[in-house]
């Protein structure tokens, strides 16, 4: 899909790569751009909106109402939506100890976000025969999140949902892609060791490039970082010998074993 002359909402909008992907898509010809963030966020949503021209939505995407109230004022503004990155995220630490909040808000942005947008907006895109979900996970959802439990299974979960939804949809006109990075220059890059980082920091204006590019083509499966497609297929490969890698990396990079 080229997203010239199509109506384009982006959630994580103020800052890291959705704001790299919105001023992609309006630099490449979008008729709307609708970015959504926190309310925390809100003078940084309105600088970006205003620099490209579009409309600034403050939301919560992990509340169902905020995720309808989004869709809602972005056909009030510009008609149907034809493409909807799902990409808001955030990061918390620890394993299968980390609170219950910890565990229920990575759900509900990372996976219930997805559902969310999905219910709004599949039967309207399935009655026009096109539409474009474009989902946020991680290559820590296609391999392992070693310092964050919650969010390693959230994205792994996420990826499951977009594979479902390409399934069941992508046959009946409407395009499904996920979008799986590595360590990107964001706001939720933190000093410290990181396995994330071991294959190089990118810049969000890349990441979009590589975004626009795969929407072009339709591509399901969007990676930042061409070496995550040689591990997966190392874990596919065998599962056991790629468990004891990791945990070699485990200790390679966080000095041994972990619980916390």
């Amino acid at each position: 899909m080229q997203v010239k002359g199509k109506v384009c909402v982006v959630t994580g909008g103020a800052s890291g790569i959705g704001e790299a992907v919105a001023r992609a898509y309006a630099a490449s010809g979008a008729r709307g751009v609708v970015v959504a963030d926190l309310k925390t966020s809100r003078e940084r949503l309105a600088a970006v909106a205003g620099d490209i021209d579009g409309l600034a939505v403050t939301a919560d995407v992990g509340l169902e109402e905020d995720v309808k109230a989004l869709v809602a004022a972005a056909e009030a503004k510009y008609g149907p939506v034809d493409v909807f990155f799902s990409n808001a995220g955030l990061s918390r630490k620890g394993q299968e100890t980390a609170s219950d909040a910890d565990w229920d808000v990575s759900w509900r942005v990372h996976v219930m976000s997805h559902v969310f947008a999905a219910r709004a907006l599949v039967p309207g895109m399935l009655s026009r025969g096109s539409g474009y979900l474009l989902n946020t996970a991680s290559a820590a959802g296609l391999l392992a999140s070693l310092n964050s439990m919650p969010y390693g299974v959230t994205k792994a979960a996420a990826i499951a949902l977009a594979e479902h939804l390409a399934i069941q949809y992508g046959d009946r006109g409407i395009r499904v892609s996920v979008l799986c990075p590595q360590s990107v220059q964001t706001g939720m890059t933190t000093p410290g060791p990181s396995a994330a980082r071991v294959d190089g920091v990118m810049q969000p204006e890349e990441v979009a490039r590589i975004v626009l590019e795969a929407m072009e083509e339709e591509r399901f499966l969007i990676l930042s970082h061409p070496t995550v497609d040689e591990y997966v297929k190392r874990k596919a490969s065998g599962r056991d010998r790629w468990l004891s890698g990791m945990r070699r990396l485990r200790d390679k990079i966080y000095g041994g074993s972990r619980t916390g």
